[in-house]
């Protein structure tokens, strides 16, 4: 079987930078500083441990459920409805995948109804096969639990199975299945770490048709 799993954020959308945008206008209303510090550790992991990650940076008394319900409220407020910029090349590599016929997944850190919404609004929803959200698994990534459960009841290798990421906890997910991990980078750039877990880094998802091409 051929099989694919998606990261969504950063992946399928441009959202990471946009979620990102809206923080740093709550940290410039509210007062606090070195933001990008914790928020790009929060990238690729669940929300429970997105809060940690900030409280354990600004402390417990950081009110970042109030920051958050607001960051959430205005994010939902400018791109819900199918606004969400999408990145280069989706469509492209979505119909590719379509036609050869390969089961695709998402496997996203985002709880699952937002996930599903996000890509019925976008249009995307026929192309892919099964959706896990983070809130149906117990633990984040780095563990390898979301990717293993995006392959429940298939007949489908983990060592055949190509995973798209952006994100560093992502990649170490998907090496940690035994998967085989593509590193399309976002926000941050690869380092050593990346460029030796990763099968391949690539710029887009343009490029990630061409090395499928070229696999198959």
């Amino acid at each position: 079987m051929k099989t694919i799993i998606f990261d969504m954020d950063g992946v399928i959308f441009d959202s990471e930078r946009v979620i990102f945008d809206e923080w740093k206008e709550l940290a410039k209303k509210y007062g606090f500083e070195n933001l990008e510090i914790p928020y790009f550790q929060c990238i690729g992991v669940n929300a429970a441990r997105t809060r940690e990650i900030m409280l354990d940076f600004y402390g417990q008394d950081f009110p970042y459920d109030d920051y958050c319900k607001e960051q959430s409220r205005r994010y939902h407020e400018k791109y819900d409805g199918g606004r969400l910029p999408l990145k280069k090349g989706v469509e492209e590599l979505l119909q590719y995948l379509k036609k050869e016929g390969f089961f695709v997944a998402i496997a996203s850190s985002t709880r699952h109804t937002l996930v599903e919404q996000q890509i019925i609004d976008a249009g995307l929803r026929p192309y892919f096969d099964r959706i896990i959200g983070g809130d149906m698994v117990t633990k984040s990534k780095p563990n390898p639990e979301i990717f293993q459960k995006a392959l429940e009841g298939l007949e489908a290798i983990p060592g055949e199975t190509i995973v798209i990421e952006d994100s560093f906890n992502g990649i170490r997910a998907a090496f940690n299945a035994g998967m085989i991990p593509v590193m399309v980078p976002d926000m941050i750039a690869p380092d050593d770490e990346m460029r030796e877990k990763a099968e391949v880094i690539l710029n887009n998802l343009l490029e990630v048709k061409e090395y499928l091409e070229k696999q198959m």
